[in-house]
């Protein structure tokens, strides 16, 4: 998981998925279609996420996108044509995607006729020849230019290499790749058409379903089975050689390394399969069609600011972090895999509920680690220890960051959400027991399979489950200002708060995701 900051918003806000919220006038862009667009409805430019109140458009939900790139590597620029198909949820005269003004727009179709388009903001404003009635398809054709080194770090989608690129867009970056609804309230299938010259490899989430070669260059088409959020797509580009192994029960696995660094990847890939097996016993099967690593190919230590990101199918990671020994990266490479199945399969509703991604993965990365005999970064051994410091820390944390479901942007990747979102699964287990805390986390990923959920979701199907109800249980642990008593630890005590002890965030306003993971 990686980290990202830009807005801050109220942290209690709810998701308002219906509001129509009006466009700020801004500078209109160039024009190209002639004519006047139908009057009628205009679809809304926010999701009214609590942390991201700009991201995400209401007025429509996306089916699938069609995302056809060419990279160039004597310019390094992309061209790019991205298909959305979506569904009108209402009547449309205008509507908006969210689309980074990096992007070099140059024309606009809706059902195959040329429309307006101007761009505000981070929002390409599209008006159609005729209003798309309510509960219609609609399919919108985008032509733009992409240059993945045109914004800095790090606020960028693209990681650029030497020898192409990969793509990072999480929380809120997706749209610095290409127009999408960039909230992962609304997944999509998706298809990739990538073309390079030859010699390179162009990969993605999902799996390959054609290549096709003419005229000194390669296309790779790669589509997913199920639907990704957009900030979890993997796109890439580089000099890779792509090795395929068998997973568990038939599960294909297959990773992308850059072939000047395969030899050296081999030991820390080959964990891989392991790491499945482990999960699976405590999971449930693997939800996708495949599951593989990229290590990008690059050294240079800005590139991308975290160790390993869950894009779906293709997690991304820094490649000299797996060059360590098993005892160093098993516990994290265990948390990138989880969110598999928290992150992935089940996304957040909302930004605000990212402890439901990075407490499990947390969670789940620290069991492996201490039945292997690892010592944590703190030099412990087992859970118990560890949610015994966390829980000492407990109103510390929650003074400097936070209760864990209530998050500013500032405050959403620090350690709150991640060891202090285990820290609440912990006291969930104690409660109610191994048993019936399984079945809450089995029976969660079965009902919001390819979809997403909220806290209010979790904390309801955790009462439904156990057969009791733990509403104000587990809204005291995740809305409260001060940490409750820990079922079975009467003993537990919480340090008293130091104002002073507040952390000083660096310039760009956020903690660096590496000191908030506990399986680092």
């Amino acid at each position: 998981m990686r980290y990202r900051t830009r807005l801050t918003a109220p942290a209690a806000a709810l998701l308002a998925s219906g509001a129509a919220v009006a466009l700020a006038p801004t500078a209109r862009a160039d024009q190209r279609a002639t004519g006047t667009g139908a009057t009628g409805a205009s679809g809304g430019d926010s999701l009214g996420d609590p942390i991201y109140p700009t991201l995400g458009n209401t007025g429509y939900q996306v089916s699938a996108y069609h995302l056809d790139v060419t990279y160039h590597p004597d310019t390094r620029l992309v061209d790019a044509v991205v298909t959305v198909s979506a569904r009108a949820t209402e009547s449309l005269a205008r509507f908006s995607l969210d689309s980074a003004a990096t992007l070099t727009v140059h024309s606009v179709e809706v059902g195959r006729r040329e429309a307006r388009f101007e761009q505000q903001a981070d929002k390409l404003v599209i008006t159609p020849r005729r209003c798309v009635a309510a509960n219609s398809r609609m399919t919108v054709r985008i032509a733009y230019t992409a240059d993945p080194r045109a914004l800095p770090f790090p606020t960028n989608g693209w990681v650029p290499t030497p020898d192409g690129f990969a793509v990072a867009g999480q929380p809120n970056l997706a749209h610095t790749v290409f127009p999408c609804n960039d909230h992962p309230a609304d997944k999509a299938h998706f298809t990739f058409r990538i073309t390079v010259p030859d010699g390179l490899e162009g990969v993605a989430s999902g799996t390959l379903v054609s290549t096709e070669s003419a005229d000194g260059r390669t296309a790779f088409t790669y589509r997913s089975r199920d639907p990704i959020a957009t900030e979890v797509i993997q796109l890439s580009v580089g000099d890779y050689t792509v090795v395929e192994r068998p997973g568990p029960s038939g599960l294909r696995l297959r990773d992308v390394v850059p072939v000047a660094r395969a030899e050296a990847l081999e030991p820390a890939l080959a964990l891989t399969a392991g790491q499945l097996t482990w999960l699976e016993a405590r999971l449930g099967a693997y939800p996708f069609e495949a599951y593989g690593i990229l290590p990008a190919n690059t050294d240079d230590p800005d590139a991308f600011d975290f160790t390993g990101l869950e894009t779906q199918t293709l997690t991304l990671y820094k490649p000299n972090y797996l060059l360590q020994p098993e005892d160093k990266i098993g516990s994290h490479m265990m948390h990138e895999l989880v969110h598999t199945w928290f992150g992935n399969l089940v996304s957040p509703a909302t930004w605000a509920d990212l402890w439901l991604n990075e407490g499990h993965a947390d969670y789940y990365g620290l069991l492996y680690r201490y039945e292997r005999g690892w010592p944590d970064s703190l030099g412990l051994t087992s859970m118990e220890a560890r949610m015994k410091d966390v829980y000492s820390r407990g109103d510390q944390w929650r003074h400097d960051s936070g209760p864990v479901a209530a998050p500013t942007a500032e405050t959403l990747f620090d350690a709150q959400r991640y060891t202090g979102g285990v820290l609440v699964l912990y006291a969930l287990w104690n409660l109610v027991g191994e048993d019936v805390f399984t079945r809450i986390e089995h029976t969660f990923l079965d009902r919001y399979r390819n979809s997403s959920a909220s806290t209010q979701d979790f904390i309801a199907l955790a009462s439904e489950v156990s057969g009791q109800d733990l509403t104000g249980f587990l809204t005291e642990w995740l809305y409260g200002t001060k940490t409750p008593r820990m079922p079975n630890h009467p003993d537990w005590t919480v340090n008293p708060v130091a104002p002073a002890a507040r952390y000083h965030r660096p310039a760009g306003g956020h903690r660096p995701h590496d000191e908030s993971c506990a399986t680092l």
